[in-house]
């Protein structure tokens, strides 16, 4: 559903980015390299991709270097967010699950065109609360689909097109022209329509005026400039700024989510997802002082409960617990 709400979503100002040259001919030969890749991806069996993905998710676990896959980061987010809970073989069972998972997602991004359509969507689709997703969509309101890098989230903005739910998918441009291309048509193939993080604050504007949905990813961290609200428990920079966007256009805020489903490869011929809503948030009801911050801590706890549901499908490479509430107090002394 788009990418993060931090580095793909509505942002807090960082300062001037520095874009680098690229070289047009090393950009055709990743192009080049990766549609190779996609059409070999499209042509194996559903087995096989889970198989393969198994495979690659072992040796990235077991056999690169763990800086290289940034193991210990993933270890120190899981021992922050269930503590000794875990033990070292629960934690290496979940970081060898998450690559699982995250190879699997690439092959069913490939194959996911040919494999949901709306004739069969009830064998790849279950949903979670499906009535009050169908209510808030209806109800001419404005309203932001906000989830996180859990399951497949580009899944779920496929799944809603094809029922007919069109919405701005808020995504960071590719740094390669023709990579950005191909992710835009496949993005936008079902009816939604791309809107570059990077300066399209006023699509996401006239979308939301115009009572439509956007889908944004809100879970990564914020920097020294954040809201500081629990995730885990622990205090995480969350970007205050997907509050204040829903509530300036008075939009409903659904957490959503798309759970990848155990696997049945007798029954089935390919994944299933279950795809849904954790939790509604109306911005009319929060007219407090505080209603940024309330609204952003109940969005982070929602977040952490579709984790809580399956954790092995989370991203735990990324430092989410990078930024500390000190750090804002030490670069306000600075300035001062």
């Amino acid at each position: 559903m788009g990418q993060a709400a931090g580095p793909d979503g509505p942002s807090e100002p960082t300062g001037n980015f520095a874009v680098k040259k690229r070289h047009p001919l090393r950009d055709r030969l990743e192009y080049v390299l990766f549609r190779l890749f996609v059409c070999l991806i499209d042509i194996l069996p559903w087995r096989v991709c889970v198989r393969l993905s198994e495979l690659l998710a072992f040796v990235f676990t077991h056999v690169l270097p763990g800086k290289l896959t940034r193991y210990h980061v993933a270890r120190e987010n899981l021992r922050t967010a269930f503590g000794d809970g875990l033990s070292e073989r629960d934690v290496e069972r979940l970081i060898r699950g998450m690559w699982t998972h995250l190879f699997r997602l690439v092959t069913e991004i490939v194959q996911l065109p040919r494999k949901l359509r709306l004739e069969n969507s009830a064998d790849v689709v279950v949903f979670h609360r499906r009535d009050e997703l169908v209510r808030a969509l209806c109800s001419g309101r404005p309203v932001i689909m906000l989830a996180g890098h859990f399951g497949n989230w580009e899944m779920a903005n496929m799944a809603f097109g094809v029922y007919g739910f069109r919405m701005g998918v808020v995504a960071r441009d590719f740094d390669n022209p023709h990579l950005h291309r191909w992710f835009q048509r496949w993005r936008e193939q079902t009816g939604s329509r791309l809107i570059s993080k990077r300066g399209g604050g006023a699509e996401m504007a006239e979308l939301l005026e115009r009572h439509g949905a956007i889908g944004l990813l809100g879970d990564q961290d914020a920097g020294s400039r954040g809201l500081f609200v629990p995730f885990f428990g622990k205090d995480a920079s969350t970007f205050k700024s997907i509050a204040l966007l829903a509530k300036q256009y008075n939009a409903v805020l659904c957490v959503s989510f798309a759970r990848r489903l155990r696997d049945d490869f007798r029954r089935r011929r390919w994944v299933r997802y279950e795809i849904g809503c954790m939790d509604f948030i109306d911005t009319a009801q929060y007219e407090s002082a505080d209603a940024i911050r309330q609204m952003t801590q109940r969005y982070t706890r929602a977040l952490e409960d579709v984790v809580r549901r399956a954790p092995e499908q989370y991203f735990w490479v990324h430092r989410r617990w990078k930024s500390r509430p000190a750090d804002r107090r030490q670069r306000a002394q600075r300035a001062a």
